[in-house]
């Protein structure tokens, strides 16, 4: 007679916010990144799903890391127009499974939650890793969840003293902006992304733009720019020449980024075929890879990795057994 597995713990969006607290996001989502730089995870292309009426994207990202004992399957979604009828525009779940032998042990009902932290995580990771010595003003691009998050881990371990926001819709940005104001944020909305960007030592986009929106001659020496909108081939936040000069370029994933991202925009318009970027987890482990002063133009290109599902997946399940 076949062995009745045991059935996986379902655990639902408000059990996996009361547990987020109690974990050290940086320091596990680093880790994933050290991991895979290092060789040591095994993560699958990108499966993904385009819809247009209405305009949406499914993401289905899996994989293991070695030494770990489970692998993952994550799929996220987002319908951008959700907002309109009253729905997130992000949704999804995480599947944990059993290294093992393939049980599937956990089932996370994070409504694309834990995508959005993951993400934030990397983002705020990334900046700490290859901001300049003084930031005075966090520019933020983009008014959605993504962007207010952006916000919340950043200034858990950045000092800045403002956050100036841009959007195409300023009464999105206006909004974000009073949320921001009621957490004790100094911040303003710029009408024109170009001041923005003459003014902030930090630059963070989040947006699911198709067309390039910060342009080469508007970045102050020094800047250093986390990207994180450009999650498909598609997508692209910033203009090919701008990634081409900066000193430093730093990935998540290096074979992922040849496909989509900043970096693939740059790759495709030949302006920097001779050149290789560094990935997150390489910083990460060797810190004296990264920014070597503080004129320098650097650019972190975030994709979003499986590896960062797992991390974050497997310390919710572990917090709750």
């Amino acid at each position: 007679m076949r062995q009745a597995l045991p059935l996986p713990i379902s655990i639902s969006l408000d059990t996996i916010q009361s547990l987020l607290p109690k974990i050290d996001v940086f320091e596990t989502i680093s880790k994933g990144f050290i991991a895979y730089s290092k060789g040591e995870a095994v993560i699958p292309p990108v499966g993904e799903l385009l819809f247009e009426q209405p305009p949406g994207e499914v993401h289905i990202k899996y994989g293991y890391i070695k030494t770990a004992p489970y692998y993952v399957i994550k799929v996220a979604s987002g319908f951008y127009n959700n907002p309109s009828i009253g729905l997130p525009s992000s949704q999804g779940l995480n599947l944990l499974f059993d290294k093992t032998n393939g049980q599937l042990v956990a089932i996370l009902l994070d409504e694309g939650h834990l995508t959005d932290v993951r993400t934030a995580v990397a983002g705020a990771i990334s900046s700490r890793a290859l901001a300049p010595s003084q930031v005075h003003s966090l520019g933020i691009i983009g008014a959605g969840t993504q962007a207010l998050l952006q916000w919340k881990y950043h200034r858990r371990i950045l000092d800045f003293s403002e956050v100036l926001l841009w959007n195409r819709h300023p009464e999105k940005a206006q909004q974000l902006a009073e949320t921001l104001r009621q957490q004790g944020a100094k911040t303003k909305v710029v009408e024109h992304l170009e001041d923005l960007a003459r003014q902030c030592q930090l630059i963070v986009t989040t947006t699911p733009s198709s067309t390039p929106l910060l342009e080469k001659n508007w970045i102050q020496p020094g800047t250093h720019i986390t990207a994180i909108g450009a999650d498909m081939p598609h997508k692209m936040e910033l203009d090919p020449q701008l990634v081409a000069s900066a000193e430093l370029v730093v990935v998540d994933s290096r074979s992922q980024t040849r496909r989509q991202g900043e970096w693939s925009q740059a790759l495709r318009a030949g302006l920097v075929k001779d050149r290789s970027p560094l990935e997150l987890g390489e910083i990460l482990a060797n810190p004296q890879l990264g920014r070597q002063n503080d004129q320098q133009l650097t650019i972190a290109d975030l994709t979003g990795v499986a590896v960062q599902d797992l991390m974050i997946s497997q310390a919710i399940f572990e917090n709750i057994k």
